[in-house]
């Protein structure tokens, strides 16, 4: 007799997952640049392997998804990627040339990228009726980001940026006990004669494309955002607290997006996001200087990230259908934080050279997201439902035929 798990249990576990996954994150993204510099690695290495890091999420998410949508073993793919990336983070702890560690972050982030796709369609499915408290579930990723990017800076000024992999196993080990409990059930698949055929419409089309613009805009402040404060005068402690700020802002909006997403629907919050994105890259690149202006500029993360992901969260949940949910969430990642962020990591590390050209990175960043605002006005049916009640439709006929 199958044991079962109440929605509670799986909640509790997927906090924990959450947690750990972005707690990885808060370490590797602000801090990864430092690490490579101190390898004594130029900035167009740097640009190059932060593009690595991201571009891997431009295919492996989908090979996982189709895995995941064909099987609907989710949760024993969070288990196996949080399994295979931490005995493969070991590379980290050794000395090794640029290819090295090109080689490196492409093995581990293949593994590393099974897992957050999983994680949002089984929270969501857990959640059922109750999706809109997806940001209360998922403010526990930014919680662990906010903590380990504070540790993070701290350990770094103490005790040098070689901490860094020390740090990222303890997560990653982490990661993987917090998965292990998740109830390894398979979610309902159907075969591929039954599966209906994922239609990519106006409204997806242009969504994904708006996301791929955002993230290029994102990328400069991933990639060189510390750098950035260290050129200008600034500890890496500070650089912490001044991320772990923009994560504080993101957690309280995450509380608040369902209450948000109800009174003024996607399409208004993701515009006015995507136009506040634009305005906080060019207040980074102009009033660096001023530790007012850099903490207004962090506080306006609630909406480049925090905002813009939970409307993205609901524009899939409702645009795909329950087959293929697994395959829009690794579309939205791979496009958007894979290509994206690996073109806007790239593009910046050149356009940084040795430094001088700081200030022209953020209006680049800039630029991007207002043609990300653009895309999102074109987007058709913003709201609607079309292909999940399409899939669902023909699901419910192809079992009457039968």
């Amino acid at each position: 007799m199958p044991i079962s798990f109440s929605p509670e249990f799986q909640l509790r576990w997927l906090r924990a997952c959450y947690f750990f996954f972005f707690a990885i994150l808060g370490v590797l993204v602000p801090y990864l640049g430092v690490f490579f510099d101190s390898r004594g690695f130029s900035a167009q290495e740097i640009g190059s392997l932060l593009a690595i890091l991201m571009a891997t999420r431009i295919i492996a998410p989908n090979i996982w998804a189709v895995v995941a949508d064909r099987t609907g073993m989710r949760a024993g793919l969070v288990k196996l990627g949080a399994l295979c990336a931490a005995i493969t983070f070991i590379s980290f702890f050794f000395e090794g040339s640029f290819w090295y560690l090109a080689i490196s972050l492409t093995i581990y982030t293949f593994f590393w990228n099974a897992i957050l796709a999983q994680l949002e369609v089984i929270t969501l499915e857990t959640l059922g009726d109750n999706a809109n408290q997806y940001g209360a579930i998922r403010s526990w990723g930014s919680v662990g980001y906010i903590v380990l990017v504070i540790l993070a800076g701290w350990g770094i000024d103490q005790f040098g940026a070689q901490v860094l992999p020390f740090i990222g196993m303890a997560l990653f080990i982490g990661l993987l006990l917090s998965s292990l409990p998740l109830p390894s059930t398979k979610a309902s698949v159907l075969d591929s004669k039954q599966r209906p055929k994922l239609q990519l419409d106006k409204s997806i089309v242009l969504f994904l494309l708006s996301a791929l613009l955002l993230q290029m805009s994102v990328g400069p402040f991933y990639g060189f955002f510390v750098l950035y404060l260290k050129q200008v005068g600034y500890s890496e402690t500070f650089a912490g607290v001044m991320v772990a700020l923009g994560v504080l802002a993101e957690i309280g909006i995450f509380l608040y997006a369902s209450k948000l997403i109800g009174k003024y629907g996607l399409r208004l919050l993701l515009i006015f996001s995507v136009g506040v994105t634009a305005l906080r890259w060019l207040i980074l690149g102009y009033y660096p200087d001023s530790i007012v202006m850099l903490v207004f500029s962090q506080v306006l993360h609630a909406f480049t990230f925090g905002l813009t992901h939970a409307v993205s969260i609901q524009f899939i949940h409702r645009h795909f259908g329950v087959h293929h949910r697994s395959t829009g969430q690794a579309l939205y990642a791979s496009l958007s934080f894979g290509v994206g962020g690996a073109i806007g990591t790239w593009i910046s590390g050149y356009i940084w050279g040795d430094g001088s050209g700081a200030v022209y990175v953020w209006v680049f960043a800039a630029a991007c997201a207002v043609a990300s605002a653009v895309a999102v006005i074109l987007i058709p049916n913003m709201n609607g439902k079309n292909q999940q009640l399409a899939e669902e439709v023909s699901q419910l006929t192809t079992k009457e035929q039968a």
